[in-house]
């Protein structure tokens, strides 16, 4: 596996490259660019951000993404604007690495793509080549190449696939790269921005490198729905999901990836990407049912764990204090979108709850939208305090080690739900719990 820092300075030929957005996929694709030698610029409006980049700080939760960055920043080769016009006015490649969230009908909201095209088309230098970094829909490539106006500018795709918590790790080390457009030599010089990884290389048309990505993740997403589905199914009968999970596992047609049962799948990249490929079916008449069961099965997951909770607190919600363990969408990242944590303290409270919440990336001071009507405190302790049951919904690793003797000391009632399987429920049995967890009582 490549480390950071095995290949720095390997570069042959060093290029000029400019990123567009300081986002998840902008800094670490602007960090491993800059790390294999090459001149990186990235363009950032949002001031916060462009403050902390330029200081050699990264706004996002990353591991080993911090010291890269400021070494990066330090050597010159990574530098940081506003302005994308100024960004891409020397650019070689320019990579467009902004957000593209789900729009009402499902599909991929791409102003901000669009928006982008119409600062830069002016400034691109004369065969400039533009890469589609976001994850967006099929027909983006043909859609930026006509907002550019540019026919000596060819337009790439080169979706990412990187994991929220492990994005370095992902960066210099990638299953595959995927490079796609019109103009093969085009793609075959993106994809050699990337040679260093030692990755496999798929070159092909622009329409399946869009289609890649949404494939990608919306085959996890049926993955996961599967064994959540099975998790109920072992609620239901008295087996053991943890088990079942072995069972099934060691079978290398199936694996172990992704068949952890949990609180449902979430996050800023599996919603978006199942319903966006949704989306794209339709506009040729084409169905899925299989991934709106999927969606389909997401949704009820998390409303069979409340239900669940409902059981330990005694058949009612109604007035009952729950403490929560985790708000992120899954450890290792500050990232709370489309959190299936949130999905559930929001079907919590509906059902008449009062929800203190504890997760290590939210200071009880925060005030944001998606936490409003949720009490937020500084340890697990405080979360469990006056709780009739206590829920455990993100992996965060100090929860493997929760001091049940304590924690049962300060509740109403000892119960337990673990919603990610990594506590050992026997021992918080033995501390007078009555605890159970996915797909295990």
């Amino acid at each position: 596996m490549a480390r950071p820092g095995e290949h720095e300075g390997a570069v042959q030929t060093p290029r000029r490259v400019a990123v567009i957005g300081a986002g998840y996929v902008g800094i670490p694709t602007a960090v491993l660019l800059a790390h294999f030698g090459h001149t990186v610029v990235i363009a950032e409006r949002d001031e916060y951000r462009r403050s902390m980049l330029q200081k050699g700080l990264s706004p996002i939760l990353e591991e080993d993404l911090e010291g890269l960055l400021a070494a990066c920043v330090s050597s010159g080769r990574l530098t940081i604007v506003e302005d994308a016009a100024i960004a891409v006015s020397d650019a070689e490649f320019v990579f467009l690495c902004v957000n593209t969230p789900m729009g009402i009908d499902g599909h991929a909201d791409l102003s901000y793509v669009d928006a982008v095209c119409t600062q830069i088309h002016a400034a691109l230098p004369h065969g400039a080549i533009v890469i589609n970094k976001s994850t967006v829909p099929v027909g983006t490539s043909r859609r930026v190449a006509d907002l550019l106006g540019r026919p000596d500018v060819p337009v790439v795709s080169n979706p990412e696939f990187l994991r929220e918590g492990t994005a370095v790790r992902d960066s210099f080390a990638p299953d595959r790269t995927v490079v796609g457009g019109d103009n093969q030599e085009a793609a075959a010089a993106v994809g050699s921005l990337f040679a260093l990884t030692g990755a496999p290389l798929v070159v092909t048309d622009a329409p399946t490198a869009e289609l890649i990505k949404y494939a990608a993740n919306t085959f996890l997403t049926t993955k996961l729905s599967f064994i959540n589905a099975m998790s109920q199914l072992c609620d239901a009968l008295g087996a053991n999901a943890v088990d079942l999970v072995k069972g099934i596992g060691y079978d290398p047609r199936i694996g172990f990836s992704f068949l952890n049962p949990g609180p449902g799948w979430g996050g800023p990249c599996l919603p978006k990407d199942s319903h966006a490929l949704l989306a794209i079916a339709g506009t040729v008449d084409e169905e899925i049912p299989l991934i709106a069961a999927a969606i389909e099965t997401n949704d009820r997951q998390q409303r069979h764990i409340v239900s669940r909770i409902q059981e330990l607190a005694g058949g009612s919600l109604s007035g009952v204090r729950v403490g929560v363990l985790g708000l992120t969408f899954k450890a290792n990242t500050g990232d709370r979108r489309d959190s299936p944590a949130l999905v559930i303290t929001s079907l919590l409270r509906s059902a008449g709850a009062e929800v203190v919440a504890y997760d290590p990336t939210v200071p009880s001071s925060e005030t944001s939208d998606d936490l409003e009507g949720l009490v937020i405190v500084e340890t697990a302790e405080e979360a469990a305090r006056g709780a009739k049951v206590l829920v455990l919904l993100t992996e965060w690793a100090e929860f493997t080690t929760l001091d049940f003797g304590a924690l049962g000391d300060v509740m109403e009632q000892r119960a337990f739900f673990d919603g990610r399987n990594i506590v050992n429920l026997d021992e918080a049995r033995a501390h007078g719990f009555t605890a159970w967890g996915i797909g295990r009582s």
